[in-house]
């Protein structure tokens, strides 16, 4: 049988948005180890104004904000992921393991059926 790479994706829609989906989850990641937008950016190799796009669109999305920002000062600005932005990125990191497992199985068959 072909070794192939199939990719799941789960995207959650809010109307026309994308409430979260990979792009986000990585985002959020980024956010919580480096506690800057800018420097999560950076180390994706995305533009901060994308980052900034992206978190927007997630906290406007969501009940509470998913990430939480202070303006620059002395120290300097930040972001922190909120305590709701950590359910919703370890429910949906939660949420592939599941989709994976599930459908491991059917990527078998559906990978029989791709050219090598």
């Amino acid at each position: 049988m072909k070794e192939q790479n199939l990719k799941l994706q789960i995207r959650i829609l809010l109307e026309q948005n994308i409430a979260f989906g990979p792009g986000k989850a990585d985002l959020l990641e980024a956010i919580e180890r480096t506690g800057s937008i800018s420097q999560a950016a950076k180390s994706m190799n995305m533009s901060y104004r994308r980052a900034w796009q992206l978190v927007d669109t997630m906290n406007q999305c969501f009940e509470t904000a998913l990430v939480e920002t202070q303006t620059g000062g002395t120290h300097g600005g930040g972001a922190a992921v909120t305590a709701l932005g950590q359910k919703v990125l370890q429910h949906y990191r939660q949420m592939e393991i599941n989709a994976r497992q599930t459908l491991e199985n059917d990527y078998q068959i559906m990978s029989s059926f791709l050219k090598s």
